[in-house]
């Protein structure tokens, strides 16, 4: 069946329920995305492909999201090459609204507020930035509700076998941050979905796949590099239960001259806080997440590896 596009709320409610109905369904997956999709957002389709009956992919640039126009307005739009790589996946339904129809009153005054752990790491270098994210990432999980767009709510419940079904939502776990606090916020405010977490996608070279790797010069793709040789380094040491000398790959980074780190540290998956002890001459025990983010040339690049002893 080919891949239906949606532009609005009232589409999407419907028409997934209607695949639910058609198919039989038990279950619903949910892919967010802001466009200009590579091989990491493929896996992510895939893996919600295989796990649920009807999947719905999102393409929406989000306003919120960035503190910068010129950023938002350089952010690559590709809406074809977007659906065909979708289709490909087996997608049944992609839901890409105009700003409009997800702000109808202009920027929303009532926003979620990304809380303390949203202030940390990339919070701090962009202020704001996940409070716009959470805010967007609320709207379509609730857009994506399985089944709540059909008036006939009974022919609904009758067609996935008499009882709700279940809600699945998929984030990369390059956007470490990001999983953490749609995690939390879904555990805080009750939604009624799973977090899917879907592993980091790298190129053959071990750059971690983004749509910002496009503004890259060869040059400055090649220095790039340095960061996950950094990460890899770090869970060598940390499998090896050696101590993981953060100083030693930090300073390994920092011998690039293309490259101006931000942060490079080893904190709790869950909690994002640092974790110490486990980075300096004592040998690593337990699990961590080492993270990095640095600018190459005037492109920002995130990345992170987990850590396990």
């Amino acid at each position: 069946m080919p891949t239906q596009l949606v532009t609005t709320a009232a589409e999407l409610r419907e028409a997934s329920a209607r695949l639910l109905v058609q198919k039989g369904g038990s279950s619903q997956g949910l892919v967010p995305t802001m466009g200009a999709l590579h091989e990491g957002h493929a896996r992510l389709a895939r893996t919600a492909v295989e796990q649920n009956d009807v999947v719905v992919a999102s393409i929406f640039v989000n306003p919120l999201q960035f503190g910068d126009t010129v950023d938002l307005d350089r952010y690559p739009r590709m809406l074809d090459a977007d659906l065909a790589l979708l289709e490909e996946q087996g997608v049944d339904l992609v839901f890409a609204p105009p700003v409009e129809e997800v702000y109808p009153g202009g920027e929303p005054l009532v926003r979620v507020t990304a809380g303390s752990l949203g202030e940390k790491w990339e919070g701090a270098s962009r202020p704001g930035h996940f409070d716009g994210a959470l805010t967007v990432v609320a709207k379509l999980l609730h857009y994506g509700i399985p089944g709540s767009g059909l008036p006939a709510a009974g022919a609904f419940v009758s067609g996935t076998g008499g009882g709700l079904p279940a809600y699945r939502a998929y984030f990369g776990q390059k956007d470490a941050q990001q999983l953490a606090l749609v995690r939390r916020m879904v555990s805080d405010l009750n939604f009624p979905v799973e977090i899917v977490a879907v592993p980091t996608v790298r190129s053959a070279d071990g750059l971690a796949l983004s749509s910002r790797n496009r503004f890259l010069s060869a040059e400055e793709r090649e220095a790039a590099l340095v960061l996950s040789r950094a990460l890899r380094l770090l869970a060598e040491r940390a499998t090896a239960h050696q101590p993981l000398d953060l100083e030693s790959a930090q300073a390994m980074v920092e011998s690039q001259p293309l490259v101006g780190l931000d942060y490079f540290d080893v904190v709790d998956p869950r909690t994002l806080e640092p974790v110490a002890e486990n980075c300096r001459k004592v040998p690593f025990r337990g699990e961590g997440l080492a993270i990095i983010a640095a600018k190459v040339g005037t492109v920002r690049l995130i990345d992170n590896v987990p850590l396990s002893s």
